[in-house]
């Protein structure tokens, strides 16, 4: 080799980066929460992702960093909705009493009402976000979030002794859902109900799909939405898990969902017990990517925790609200036959899935025959209304705006132009 290459290999090598050694230890990513974006993730959805057992990312936050407690502090209720409301619904029958805290902005004149309805052991906090961007698109529209029962400051009797199950079936929960719309018809004195678009996230999809079907507030239900159902039966994200979860959906073949639901033990196991601090279950969402925008999860973590006034564990002081293992007796209960009720009810329906999962025959025919709409946001996680507030609030005020019955500007009758035709020739 000549002096000339020699220089010229060594001119080039000494630009290239060092090599590696094996004691190397590779680095955690930041998370940036300081990015409130609802497009903070962009990983499609229909991915699993493995992180790196060096990476840790589902370990529980032992401490957060001195600069980020303000980064993720609870954001307050009262920012993004105008009232808090408790609706008390007496005992009626072998129904005992139920006090139901719901979280209200009030629509203006003629304006709609959407109602909503979460997953399970999530909270009407979820909703917070997307509720403000809907204000924004339709100020006009009201929205009405409440707590399931067993879910945030909902109140409900103590399950009879020996009896250590709440009743979250689909029929009651239905039920409630009922309720609280003609108890907020009753504490506004509404002499009728505005217009409602019923819309549901994972079990809560299921519930308003119930509602609609049984059809008891006839035309008033002018649509429904149902989010991200698809996704699996509970709250759960899977893909941020690092199981081998298999693909499942309600809207698939029963086999397939009831198989997948065997899986949610194992999840539930992974998941940590409890936090020191509201602080760092707010970090653990982030982190595990289980809600993909900052803002969200710090309105609507805190409503999913509650203190121990006398924790076994100090770095458990904060624990989940909803025990999710204890609803496991209505997993299955919850999406029997939600694909037929789905297409079946009456009103405009909307599918809002975060990926392209397979549907079953039925929603596949009724797809293409144009029964319901479908919009799939890739780049969001399960709670796709918390990772995408401003996209999900566009697609629900035009979904509104396209079955507004009020809206519509139908053509004069034949009869009526020929009756106006014969008097003005009558008049000339």
């Amino acid at each position: 080799m000549s002096d000339l290459q020699r220089s010229f290999l060594k001119a080039k090598l000494a630009h290239l980066p060092p090599l590696l050694s094996d004691d190397v230890v590779e680095a955690s990513p930041e998370v940036d929460f300081d990015d409130s974006s609802s497009s903070a993730s962009s990983a499609s959805s229909t991915g699993t992702i493995k992180p790196l057992q060096s990476k840790n990312l589902f370990a529980v936050p032992t401490r957060t960093a001195p600069g980020r407690v303000g980064q993720l502090e609870q954001i307050p209720w009262g920012v993004y909705f105008s009232q808090e409301l408790y609706l008390s619904q007496p005992a009626i029958d072998d129904k005992p009493a139920v006090t139901h805290h719901v979280y209200m902005n009030p629509p203006a004149s003629k304006g709609p009402l959407f109602v909503t309805h979460h997953g399970a052991g999530s909270s009407g906090l979820t909703f917070a976000a997307l509720a403000a961007e809907i204000r924004k698109l339709l100020p006009q529209a009201g929205v009405l979030s409440p707590d399931a029962r067993g879910h945030g400051d909902t109140v409900v009797p103590s399950p009879e002794e020996g009896d250590t199950t709440l009743d979250l079936s689909l029929k009651t929960l239905s039920d409630d859902m009922v309720d609280i719309i003609r108890l907020a018809q009753a504490r506004f004195g509404w002499e009728e109900l505005p217009p409602l678009v019923l819309v549901g996230h994972s079990l809560g999809g299921a519930v308003v799909t119930d509602v609609a079907k049984r059809g008891v507030f006839g035309d008033k239900v002018l649509a429904y939405a149902v989010l991200d159902v698809v996704e699996g039966p509970l709250l759960l994200n899977k893909r941020t898990i690092v199981l081998s979860v298999r693909e499942c959906s309600p809207f698939q073949r029963l086999g397939s969902a009831i198989d997948a639901l065997q899986s949610m033990q194992t999840y539930l196991s992974t998941r940590p017990l409890g936090f020191n601090t509201q602080a760092s279950g707010i970090e653990w969402h982030i982190r595990s990517r289980t809600i993909r925008n900052s803002t969200s999860a710090r309105i609507a973590v805190p409503a999913l925790l509650r203190e121990d006034p006398s924790p076994q564990n100090l770095s458990h002081t904060w624990v989940w609200r909803t025990d999710l293992a204890k609803t496991q007796p209505f997993w299955e209960g919850w999406f029997i036959g939600l694909s037929r009720k789905f297409l079946e009810a009456k009103g405009g329906k909307l599918l809002l899935l975060a990926g392209t999962d397979r549907l079953d025959k039925e929603l596949t025919i009724g797809q293409m025959q144009g029964k319901y709409q479908l919009q799939v946001f890739p780049e969001a996680g399960h709670f796709i209304h918390e990772d995408l507030p401003e996209k999900t609030a566009v697609t629900l005020v035009d979904f509104y705006k396209r079955n507004d019955r009020s809206m519509l500007v139908l053509p004069p009758k034949v009869g009526d132009l020929l009756k106006a035709s014969k008097e003005g020739l009558t008049s000339g």
